[in-house]
């Protein structure tokens, strides 16, 4: 039977308490509110300059950036005398009339201001700007991926790697600050795959195609309450040039093997359109070299039974082609629509071969066991987003977005298993061949609607809906050379349907130094799955449907101007991969299966977070988080054959400490430097009790960048990875050290860059698992040793406009594994 779903009259009262609290909290800065004063609001172009000034010497009062849509607000503004100002690169600059603030006219609404172009300027003029590598605010921590020199010809994922809190384990499960269950977004879709699947699509993203990387402990209400740990949003480029520009970008990289990764985007920009394209290609060679050790328990008078020793050696080839355009078009200042599509081709082929050592108690071998597999998957996705964008007024906006997403998979196993005994006579000799196609469908619509309704006081509210089908099937085939007949003991097809409502409302309030920010989403969850029969197994099927209310609320105090205070409280739910209900065994090798539990159930979290930030270089946070349903990967034994699942603990808690700094010794010589230390603390219930675990661990990086004359830049950076414990692993310290240097040529038009990442070849990862009578050890080594030539050119004219869509995509399509 499956386990107790809770109580959702529980949840609710606490969150009658909880939103109690912030409707009181909220009231009492309305009342703040009548004692503000004036404001000035307005749309100009996105990222322009926005300055209030005193009339007669032209003395700058305020300072702001033009937000989403060119839209800009300055508060709390003492009733006076004003002059506004709003420049931007390659046009000449707005400068207003004087103007009063005062009880009778407290907001001036300059309404839609039109920047005209400055051709002469640019020309004349070259732009040069250096960002920091890592930006902490109050919500966020941002990585700005173009500050790490070394990330020329890195993937996304080597990028991630190196990111402040974030850890990626053997299986490729990233974790944020200890803990795992991170929403992975790229441009605020989630991505549609898990664990290693998640690995290859970063893999196939290059770090010259990406702008920053957000990363989210505690998002706010409008986003998908998935991802007990936070949300990782990967942003990619995007041109906001007008007329015809783009970049192109190259990259030849030599490790173990060669890779290549190439890219090109272009852009066509006028006052009704905004077309664009980009193209990828990387190829991609690696590979995986595992060693096993797994020693079975006895009796006290005899500690060990046997042995069994496994080393095993997978060689990589892959080459994903990537393909993406769209068009906006204006219908009017206020109106835009939009379409957008997507798509990718990814062939991969496995080339393996291992020599299992089954031994006695005395170490001496009793059967050996050959397998060589060669296995090749094909992933095919495609995409198309609609979306509609009104603003209403310059504090009013609707939008909607509408999603279709396909995916398929082939994926084709051939197993060829050889035992025989210590005396070399054959025990068997045969051939497992495996056909596992797969198909995943997403619908979504989402819609979001944003207004101001007083005077610094947001509100926001949407809604959300999503169907995802699955269909996989795993078809078997057994053969001694000659004939196949189907194995119908691991032959199965497994189908799969969910769909999730959801609706939210959030509301931000800023009073002087005090900004406050309280929401919360309502989920209601329903699925059901089939496992289809075949002759020698009967049809299996399962459901539930649940619904859950996520609050989030968000305190900030600006104690002056140099330090900074914010509380964040929220809860969030992490519901299994698809792939993690099928009932069914997957095959590895003849000593290891896989499979699905359909009894499985979401884990939820709770997370308190304190954060502390002095001068804008200097922070500190401290976070707590308590998970109940933890789920985690499983490790079971029948006989000598081990068994991979999924299941519930009871709870997980977390108390981390993270402090980062920016530091700058010199003008030309900048670092930063961010480190991680966690408590973490699993308990099981039942059965599971032996998975209770206690462990401190931690994690840290530091990047130093260095500015040189004549265009020249330098790199030195590193992370480390503590010794690490979860439930029944057990992970040893890791890290990397990596280097780089680069050259701006073409007149600061395109750069060339050399690095080398884990230059002292650290980054092997050991561990320990311990589960029933088994003690195991391994030793996992990828191609992580690598140096790259990049060269990236940059065409364009002056600055624009263009719009980032990130869909009604949710995180639906972060649990999609592939099949088999």
């Amino acid at each position: 039977m499956p386990p107790a779903q809770g109580s959702f009259v529980v949840q609710l009262d606490c969150m009658k308490l909880f939103f109690i609290s912030c409707l009181l909290l909220l009231a009492g800065f309305n009342e703040l509110g009548a004692q503000e004063k004036g404001s000035v609001v307005g749309t100009a172009l996105e990222g322009a300059t926005i300055s209030l000034l005193k009339p007669g010497d032209s003395s700058l009062v305020k300072l702001a950036i033009a937000g989403k849509e060119g839209r800009f607000e300055i508060n709390q503004l003492a009733y006076g005398q004003y002059l506004l100002r709003v420049s931007a690169i390659g046009h000449i600059s707005f400068n207003s009339a004087e103007f009063s603030l005062d009880q009778t006219k407290p907001v001036q609404d300059f309404g839609i201001l039109t920047l005209v172009k400055n051709n002469s300027e640019l020309q004349a003029v070259t732009i040069s700007a250096t960002k920091r590598m890592i930006e902490v605010r109050p919500d966020k921590t941002l990585v700005n991926v173009d500050a790490i020199l070394s990330s020329a010809g890195a993937t996304a994922l080597e990028v991630l790697e190196k990111s402040p809190g974030i850890t990626v384990d053997r299986d490729g499960n990233i974790s944020l600050k200890g803990r795992a269950g991170v929403l992975v977004l790229v441009d605020g879709k989630p991505s549609y795959l898990a664990g290693p699947d998640l690995v290859n699509l970063l893999n196939t993203m290059m770090a010259n195609q990406l702008d920053q990387i957000e990363i989210m402990t505690n998002p706010p209400a409008k986003y998908d309450a998935a991802g007990n740990s936070g949300i990782i949003n990967i942003k990619t480029k995007k041109n906001k040039q007008r007329g015809w520009n783009g970049s192109l970008n190259l990259s030849i990289g030599q490790g173990v093997y060669a890779k290549t990764s190439n890219g090109l985007q272009l852009n066509y920009r006028n006052e009704k359109i905004n077309l664009f394209l980009s193209y990828s290609q990387h190829a991609n060679k690696n590979f995986n070299q595992l060693f096993i050790r797994r020693s079975y328990l006895g009796a006290e008078s005899q500690p060990y039974t046997g042995f069994f020793d496994q080393p095993s050696f997978m060689r990589i080839t892959g080459l994903n082609n990537t393909l993406k355009l769209g068009l906006d078009y204006y219908l009017s200042k206020k109106t835009t629509l939009g379409i957008s599509s997507s798509g990718f081709i990814s062939p991969r082929k496995y080339k393996s071969s291992s020599t299992g050592y089954l031994m006695n108690a005395d170490k001496v071998v009793d059967s050996i066991v050959q397998t060589t597999s060669n296995n090749s998957n094909k992933w095919l996705n495609g995409m198309l987003n609609l979306n509609f964008r009104r603003l209403i007024n310059t504090t009013t906006e609707l939008t909607a977005d509408l999603d279709y997403m396909q995916y398929d998979m082939t994926n084709r196993q051939l197993f060829h298993n050889t035992i025989t005994l210590a005396n070399q006579a054959v025990v068997s000799d045969g051939y497992l061949k495996g056909d596992l196609p797969a198909t995943i469908r997403i619908y979504t619509a989402k819609s979001d609607y944003t207004t101001t309704l007083f005077t610094n006081w947001k509100m926001e509210a949407g809604l959300k809906t999503s169907l995802v089908q699955t269909n996989n099937k795993a078809n078997y085939y057994n053969s001694n050379g000659t004939n196949w007949t189907p194995d119908y003991g691991k032959t199965n097809q497994f189908l799969y349907e969910e769909s999730i409502y959801a609706a939210y409302v959030n509301s931000t309030k800023k009073i002087g130094a005090w900004s406050a920010q309280g929401g919360v989403r309502f989920e209601h969850t329903q699925y059901k799955g089939k496992q289809l029969g075949n002759p020698e197994k009967n049809d299996s099927s399962f459901s539930r449907k649940y619904a859950n209310l996520f609050p989030t609320l968000y305190l900030t105090h600006e104690l002056d101007s140099n330090h900074t205070l914010t509380l964040q409280a929220g809860r969030r739910i992490d519901r299994p991969a698809y792939q993690q209900l099928n009932p069914f065994l997957f095959f590895i090798n003849e000593y290891t299966y896989q499979v699905g539990n359909p009894y499985i159930q979401p884990q939820f979290t709770w997370n308190m977070q304190l954060s502390h930030t002095y001068k804008g270089w200097l922070s500190s946070s401290l976070e707590y988080a308590s998970t109940k349903q933890y789920f985690s990967q499983l490790f079971k034994t029948e006989g000598r054959v081990t068994i991979l699942t999924e299941g519930n603990l009871a709870t997980m808690k977390n108390l981390n400490l993270t402090l980062t700094a920016q530091w700058k010794p010199t003008g030309w010589w900048s670092a930063s430097i961010s480190g991680t230390g966690i408590f973490r603390k699993v308990t099981g219930s039942g059965s599971n009790q032996d998975f209770n675990s206690e462990t401190f661990s931690g994690n840290g990086n530091i990047n130093n960048q260095f500015t040189f004359k004549k265009g020249w830049s330098a790199e030195l950076s590193g992370f480390y990875e503590a010794k690490n414990r979860d439930a029944q692993f057990l992970i040893y310290g890791f890290g990397q050290v990596s280097a780089g240097i680069g050259k701006q040529v073409l007149k600061g038009k395109a750069n060339i860059r050399l690095n080398i990442r884990d230059i002292f070849f650290t980054q092997p990862i050991k561990g320990d698992i311990r589960y029933q009578q088994v003690r195991e050890r391994f030793n996992q080594s990828r191609d992580s040793r690598v140096a790259t030539l990049s060269f990236n050119w940059r065409f364009g004219k002056q600055l624009g406009e263009s719009r980032k869509r990130s869909g009604s995509s949710s995180e639906e399509q972060n649990r999609v594994r592939a099949g088999g």
